[in-house]
């Protein structure tokens, strides 16, 4: 009898899967990095092949470490990197190029004529977000226009366009299935998540052919079955999800007010809002968290293009540290009123910023300023971006009591302590962390009948350790101007 649920996590460097048993345990995990391509300033490629690649053999490598088969499994749940985009060959599932991954700047000149043409407004009304090249709508566009004859095999109704979610769904099902779900879908500026459809008008704007689009399902929802040449027997794919809100189910963010951070490579807050689609006044996004049953809930996001890639980023290109997991005890060697600030704007500013041109620096070194102190500014960078967000939240009016944290970086204890200092609210890190693809698997358990209702999975939340603050207010306000004023500097 089959015991697993497959979760398919494809981040923005490494794919994974993971396999969860039958209560939400994982049990196996396979993992496999892959190449960042860098090919001009600002721009930020992948080769479609070797995610697929890497995605395949990370499931193997899981379901192997479990001694599973197959037969083994129930289902499969895709949770993906948004926004990055792939179109590909609807007769062979060939990329017609690199996918544009969503830390992409190329289409920046392009989202500032559409403002100055005064789009933004409508933009955000239909879509939630604001008018930036983080989105799919203009990469889009920038590869039906860039490509050799993109365009017109697109209108020829011979190409695909997917977030990464898609492409996967393609090549597991061979070609049969082309489906995106309305969290992915709410992530294109392409979809009106307030009519949940493909909106004409921003596909006239951006001249998006409506032929390459795939069809928008629900979260939990009949997306065919994988290939049996794949892994030895056809297996049903019943759940997809973006990776950030899948973090957010996988952390029980079901009550309006509640809210979750993951720090993977970047950084996202998630603030559920309901069946109400609250437009933000401070810069952040509303996005959908889910869609179940034809219902959506609604979430205020915000989104920090660097966290993790901060350190790694110090590891790979500075070579400060050897490993990520190093940067907790040097940051236990530096004071807490440190007055080094890293911006890490390598791909321009996020929320509530979204300045596309702003360029990463290191500000208030002296001479006394070493290893330690720049580590530790590099962990601090993604504190203070986290209360960027939090302040933007409160602006609009709402405000966060405790923070659920998730991702790799919310295993370092030193980053959740000065989380909760600078917040000056509870910080929660759960047993298990590995939420987003946690996510997905409640996600296609949902649709599977392992999992019976949202109530069930929200009692399978365990709390691991609560974070209280411990600084006052003058640390508080000290350290975050410093940070503020170095962001100023950083500006374009």
């Amino acid at each position: 009898m089959s015991k697993y649920i497959l979760a398919i996590d494809q981040g923005t460097t490494s794919s994974r899967a993971l396999l969860f048993d039958k209560k939400g345990t994982p049990v196996a995990v396979g993992q496999e990095e892959f190449t960042q391509h860098f090919p001009a300033d600002g721009w930020v490629e992948h080769d479609p092949n070797e995610i697929w690649q890497t995605t395949i053999n990370s499931c193997n490598k899981a379901m192997s470490e479990a001694g599973a088969s197959a037969a083994d499994i129930i289902c499969i749940g895709i949770t993906n990197q948004r926004e990055t985009t792939i179109v590909w060959d609807r007769t062979n599932g060939e990329p017609i190029s690199n996918a544009i991954v969503w830390q992409d700047r190329r289409t920046s000149d392009y989202c500032e004529e559409l403002k100055q043409q005064g789009h933004a407004q409508s933009v955000q009304t239909k879509t939630g977000l604001l008018l930036d090249p983080y989105f799919s709508g203009t990469k889009l566009r920038w590869i039906l226009d860039n490509v050799p004859n993109a365009r017109s095999r697109a209108e020829n109704d011979e190409l695909a366009f997917g977030t990464v979610d898609s492409f996967l769904l393609w090549k597991l099902t061979n070609g049969n299935s082309h489906y995106t779900d309305a969290t992915n879908a709410s992530r294109t500026m392409l979809f009106n998540i307030v009519g949940q459809e493909w909106d004409k008008d921003l596909l006239s704007l951006l001249n998006i052919p409506e032929s390459v689009l795939p069809e928008v399902k629900d979260c939990a929802a009949d997306y065919g079955s994988s290939d049996a040449e794949i892994f030895g027997t056809a297996i049903p794919i019943t759940g997809m999800i973006g990776d950030q809100q899948s973090a957010a189910f996988g952390q029980g963010c079901f009550a309006p007010g509640s809210a979750k951070s993951t720090y993977g490579t970047g950084c996202f807050l998630l603030f559920n809002t309901g069946k109400e689609f609250v437009t933000s006044s401070n810069r952040l996004l509303t996005t959908v968290s889910y869609r179940l049953g034809n219902e959506t809930s609604y979430a205020i996001e915000g989104s920090i293009f660097m966290a993790g890639a901060t350190m790694q980023w110090i590891r790979d290109q500075l070579k400060l540290i050897n490993t990520a997991a190093e940067s907790e005890q040097l940051a236990r060697e530096t004071p807490d009123d440190l007055s080094v600030y890293l911006v890490p704007a390598f791909t321009g500013l996020g929320a509530p910023y979204w300045d596309p041109r702003a360029r990463g620096a290191i500000y208030g070194m002296t001479r006394d300023t070493g290893i330690n102190e720049i580590v530790t500014a590099g962990l601090m960078s993604v504190c203070y971006q986290t209360k960027d967000l939090v302040d933007a939240i409160a602006a609009d009016g709402a405000s966060l009591n405790t923070l659920k944290v998730d991702g790799g970086m919310a295993n370092n204890n030193y980053v959740t302590q000065m989380l909760a200092d600078l917040l000056d609210c509870e910080v929660q890190r759960p047993i298990i962390t590995e939420t987003t693809a946690l996510g997905a698997a409640y996600i296609a358990g949902l649709q599977a009948g392992v999992f019976s209702s949202i109530d069930e999975i929200t009692k399978k939340w365990q709390l691991d350790q609560a974070f209280k603050p411990a600084k006052d207010d003058t640390w508080r306000t000290t350290q975050y101007k410093g940070w503020k004023e170095a962001v100023e500097r950083t500006k374009s």
